[in-house]
């Protein structure tokens, strides 16, 4: 019994390892990483208050943001 759950676990990795290479070599993977990326950014920027400073005042002018 153990070498069978043994045998198991290891095809499981081997798998899930084909698998997740098959998913990284993707073009779709490489989209989804770079929004992930962005969207950290802008969460950052907002969590530092460093977003307003880098914001056309033209934009600021047009859609105020009011804060309740």
């Amino acid at each position: 019994m153990k070498y069978r759950d043994g045998f198991f676990a290891t095809l499981a990795l081997a798998l899930t390892s084909l698998a997740l290479a098959g998913v990284v070599t993707t073009d779709a993977y490489s989209q989804a990483a770079k929004a992930e990326a962005t969207g950290v950014r802008a969460l950052t920027e907002v969590a530092a208050g460093t977003t307003l400073a880098s914001v056309e005042p033209a934009l600021l002018a047009v859609a105020p943001v009011q804060v309740q």
